[in-house]
């Protein structure tokens, strides 16, 4: 088995990365790691592995790299939600486009249908919403990287009823705690107030504490991705896109998880600095679901903040808090 990494040099492309060099599914025998700079790739991993830049906005590019034939795919490579959101050109560039050059380059190749896991996100839908989201609640996102990942399911969804692969769309929650230096990501300062804090260092809080979203860790987002790469996705049915299940809670039961695991120093080094852009951005979000569905195809998430927060402290920070 040959697998394909896009966005192979970010948090979840690395990681994924890292658990397949260090935990091989039954027949990985090459894995491709590719993003717009070249990805590091795992130490001493006992798997035949390339790195290579790509740009994934560049469709001859994408059809050379599709032409080894890889029999899965991760579709990770995007511009995060802030991002998308301030450089139109740029997120409909890479979102859309660059998307839709993965599939093209798919659809040229005869006799050739890989799987494909691409990472979708909960911005797909947007308010108004039911106290609880449905796995099926219409799609009506109200930022540009909700709708560049809205098409994106819809074009997984068609070209797999076409035969042209095996797809499905993980509508992911938001990933917390992420490790490394904050990004543009709309949502970052979820992990900032955590992260930063149990290295010792300040972080800025630009909402209210009653700001509800919908979290699970990388632990658990990992755990989807190879969760898809093991399953039959026919188990899926002809509704290729699913809610993944995560934990919903608020800033302020963030800051409690925070404080019980590290102390009031810990909760002192929080700054509010309220950002009326990030705060609209954050209101058209979603922030419970029903992931009955996914559940019921052996998806699984954490339950409690806490168990949000030791993961992060046992992966990152050799379970060692404050610096």
């Amino acid at each position: 088995m040959h697998i394909l990494i896009t966005g192979a040099a970010g948090m979840l492309g690395g990681r994924l990365a890292r658990s397949l060099a260090e935990a091989p599914p039954q027949g990985l025998t090459r894995l491709t790691l590719v993003d717009v700079v070249a990805p590091q790739p795992p130490a001493g991993s006992p798997v035949a592995t390339v790195a290579a830049a790509l740009d994934i906005t560049d469709p001859g590019a994408v059809t050379a790299r599709i032409a080894k034939r890889p029999d899965v795919i991760f579709h990770l490579a995007a511009v995060v939600s802030g991002e998308a959101e301030a450089d139109f050109d740029k997120g409909y560039a890479v979102n859309f486009d660059g998307t839709r050059a993965l599939f093209e380059a798919i659809r040229t190749l005869p006799d050739y249908t890989p799987k494909v896991i691409f990472a979708s996100s909960i911005a797909v839908f947007g308010a108004p919403f039911p106290e609880t989201i449905a796995d099926d609640f219409h799609l009506t996102p109200l930022t540009s990287y909700g709708a560049q990942k809205a098409m994106g399911e819809l074009m997984l969804a068609d070209y797999t009823r076409r035969g042209i692969f095996d797809g499905v769309g993980l509508r992911l929650p938001t990933i917390c705690v992420r490790p490394g230096r904050p990004n543009k990501a709309a949502s970052g300062f979820f992990s900032n107030i955590l992260r930063e804090p149990l290295a010792g260092h300040e972080a800025v809080l630009p909402v209210g504490e009653d700001v509800r979203h919908w979290f699970a860790s990388p632990r658990a987002a990992v755990g989807f991705l190879r969760h898809a790469l093991a399953m039959d996705l026919g188990a899926i049915g002809p509704r290729r896109n699913l809610t993944l299940p995560g934990l919903s809670a608020t800033v302020g039961e963030e800051i409690e998880a925070l404080r019980r695991v590290a102390g009031e120093g810990a909760v002192a080094l929080i700054r509010r600095e309220p950002d009326p852009v990030i705060a609209r951005i954050v209101s058209g979000w979603a922030t419970r679901f029903d992931a009955s569905r996914a559940e019921a195809l052996g998806f699984t998430a954490e339950t409690s903040f806490d168990a949000i927060v030791a993961a992060h402290v046992e992966d990152e920070l050799g379970g060692i808090v404050g610096g």
